[in-house]
């Protein structure tokens, strides 16, 4: 392979860790919806999810004093609305009516699931030691919901300036781990 130098601003676009997802939170009686896409897995049990909010978004706020949200994850048929979500402050219209989503209740927290995605994580933070410095968010999951009859889910990934991948072919390889 011949490597040449790569921009850094544009370095995230070669390690993005996952699918991009609806952030759901709640503030002051209204639910709001906020795509992301910086986020990752740092503990199987319990599970816990690393997840970088910019303080320049409407949910950051929530968050920070709420202490709670939903992760859900949508399917490349969601496309659009992701995108829409990701273009707007949720400050200034109700997304969920603007792009046409159903707000379910979670089961332990106020933020909603998202109807149309098929999973979500009702998540808790469990240490903000890193938000004043970096945004960052380390979220215990408290309850997970999945459509089981989506088996292979066509998941967005993010790569940058507005351009996305779809989660694809899915192989099986031998492993040890139970």
């Amino acid at each position: 392979m011949k490597k040449q130098s790569f921009p850094l601003a544009k370095a995230y676009t070669l390690l993005e860790p996952g699918p991009v997802t609806l952030i759901t939170t709640s503030h002051n009686g209204r639910h709001n919806i906020m795509t992301q896409s910086w986020h990752t897995m740092m503990e199987f049990s319990p599970p816990l999810v690393g997840c970088l909010i910019s303080g320049n978004n409407y949910s950051f706020e929530a968050l920070l004093k709420h202490r709670e949200c939903v992760i859900n994850i949508p399917t490349a048929e969601l496309a659009r609305q992701v995108v829409g979500i990701g273009n707007c402050s949720g400050g200034k219209i109700d997304k969920f009516t603007e792009y046409g989503l159903t707000p379910l209740p979670a089961s332990k927290l106020a933020p909603p699931l998202i109807a149309e995605c098929y999973a979500s994580l009702e998540c808790t933070v469990k240490d903000s030691r890193f938000v004043n410095k970096y945004n960052f968010f380390v979220l215990e999951v408290v309850e997970a919901w999945a459509d089981k009859s989506v088996k292979n889910p066509r998941t967005l990934h993010h790569c940058g300036n507005g351009k996305f991948m779809i989660a694809g072919e899915h192989i099986r390889l031998a492993s040890r781990m139970k």
